[in-house]
């Protein structure tokens, strides 16, 4: 799977860049048909702590797949977002095995 990662008005470290390409690219065990994926990274401008926002879109034949999480770490918006984008998959892969 092809994956870009987008950090709007900062710079991600590293680690984060590799914590990210990890999580994300364990979709394709519930799914061998994605394409590629992107993922952006921002910094919402609310006072709340929970200001780190992450969207996720992966793009299968027919469709994309998003969801956008908002948390107080990037790393626990990627990790509920892969979660529901693991549901996400496997839905739309029964739903083409079953046509």
């Amino acid at each position: 799977m092809n994956l870009q990662i987008q950090s709007i008005h900062f710079t991600a470290d590293r680690k984060l860049l590799s914590f990210i390409e990890e999580k994300v690219g364990k979709l394709n065990q519930f799914y061998d048909g994605i394409i590629s994926g992107e993922v952006f990274l921002r910094l919402d401008k609310s006072e709340a702590s929970t200001n780190k926002v992450a969207e996720i879109k992966l793009n299968v034949p027919g469709k994309d797949i998003y969801v956008k999480k908002q948390c107080k770490t990037f790393e626990e918006a990627i990790d509920t977002g892969v979660l529901a984008l693991g549901r996400q998959v496997k839905r739309y892969k029964e739903k083409v095995k079953g046509l």
